[in-house]
């Protein structure tokens, strides 16, 4: 229970620390700001930035982000563009909900594709170690005749398979030997393979001589996989092959890929920003952790307005994609009227083929159909793959069944099963 009267008086107590806080974070978000909003003044190209960025070597310092061909676009009309900052207006404004689904129906005839996973971790208090993944699929050809298709993909992962496999033998042998990790790595290979695989059907159902009508897949997470850089391996390296795998199919099928990040931290023009000012004779800008790239554009956006495209050259987990270590790049896309923008990342490939507007209107069109600010077929993904709290209590009835038909013994404790059932 929460004591209201004791919480007013810890916040008041704290209160300077806060006002601190907020003033100093708004001056340096000021200040990268106005460096990016002078960037058409003070580079006249793309070749003339990319020349004062450290190059895009082991052992060099990250540039974070590269101009793309796009970047050369925005460049030709900033001084003609009403927004501060690198922008893409969107150019339409609706008055009401009808106008925009009116206008959303650019997608008719376009295949939409999305997988997301869900998972149940393996309970400590059960006498028998075992977890539960399921992934869900939606596709959605958004032609009338043509039905949409909801499914998922559902493993049990034993005892054997959800083992430690980076257990060192200096750890504690009365520690839990069954590893979270192990699961959260088998759901995410799940929804990689599930979306190669529906990418190959895709793109063998597709017409050859409609590039137009190209199926646009979703991925709901990033493309840079730089939260495995800390895991040990084997996990760091099966995350690495898997999300190299996604790119190298969406390259070869032709099938164009979004991952979709709603909520971003990632801060590769934040430190494109700080390399370009370190070479100025007067650098102003401060290293921070307290600023990522959405900010950089919230308020100033309209909604649909998006940024070029650059190449993320984070010089961490990208160096061991390979051929694909420049190969993804990114945008941010205003989604929401009172929200920074959500982060949009895609193959490279994409840019050089001129599809990223039109795809940039496919999410636009999801996004309409959803309602609330996040495309359709991911929340429908979603919600196809959840696993709420009956299920696991399902799940484990089914499983003591399952088990007392093969004559093994099940037990778990009474007090974590009424915790559950209480949170």
């Amino acid at each position: 229970m929460l004591h209201k009267g004791k919480l007013q008086a810890a916040l008041k107590l704290k209160q300077g620390q806060f006002s601190l806080y907020d003033g100093n974070f708004s001056e340096q978000l000021g200040a990268y700001r106005r460096s990016l909003e002078t960037l058409h003044q003070r580079y006249v190209s793309s070749a003339q930035l990319e020349h004062m960025l450290p190059p895009d070597e082991s052992g060099m310092p990250s540039a974070g982000a590269r101009p793309s061909i796009e970047f050369d676009r925005w460049l030709v009309n900033a001084e003609m563009n009403d927004y501060r900052g690198p922008v893409f207006p969107f150019g339409r404004e609706f008055t009401n909900h009808e106008q925009a689904r009116q206008w959303a129906e650019c997608i008719e005839g376009i295949t939409t594709l999305a997988v997301d996973g869900s998972q149940l971790l393996p309970w400590r208090d059960a006498s028998v170690p075992v977890a539960l993944i399921q992934v869900g699929f939606f596709i959605n050809p958004h032609t009338p005749g043509r039905p949409y298709t909801k499914d998922v993909r559902m493993e049990v992962l034993t005892p054997d398979e959800i083992m430690e496999e980076s257990r060192s033998e200096s750890a504690d042998p009365d520690s839990y030997p069954y590893s979270d990790m192990q699961v959260t790595l088998r759901r995410y290979l799940l929804e990689i393979d599930t979306l190669c695989q529906q990418m190959e059907q895709c793109a063998a159902a597709r017409r050859s001589d409609d590039p137009v009508h190209s199926p646009v897949v979703f991925f709901d997470g990033s493309l840079v996989v730089s939260f495995a850089l800390t895991m040990p391996n084997p996990y760091r390296d099966r995350y690495i092959r898997s999300a190299v795998s996604l790119l190298r199919a969406s390259e070869q099928l032709r099938v164009p890929l979004i991952g979709y990040i709603d909520t971003s931290y990632a801060r590769d023009m934040i430190t494109m920003l700080r390399r370009l000012d370190a070479t100025e004779r007067q650098p102003i800008l401060r290293e921070t952790k307290r600023i990522h790239d959405a900010l950089l554009w919230q308020g100033r956006l309209k909604w649909g307005d998006r940024t070029p495209a650059m190449i993320c050259t984070r010089n961490d987990i990208l160096e061991s994609y390979g051929p694909y270590r420049d190969q993804v790049a990114f945008c941010y896309l205003q989604t929401k009227t009172r929200r920074p923008p959500a982060r949009l990342e895609f193959p490279r490939w994409m840019i050089d083929e001129g599809l990223v507007e039109p795809v940039m209107d496919v999410v636009r069109a999801e996004i309409i159909a959803e309602g609330s600010g996040y495309p359709y077929a991911i929340e429908t993904a979603d919600a196809v793959s959840v696993i709420t709290m009956q299920d696991r209590s399902e799940f484990y009835t089914h499983f003591q069944e399952f088990l007392q038909r093969q004559g093994v013994d099940f037990t778990f404790s009474n007090k974590s099963m009424s915790k559950s059932r209480r949170r």
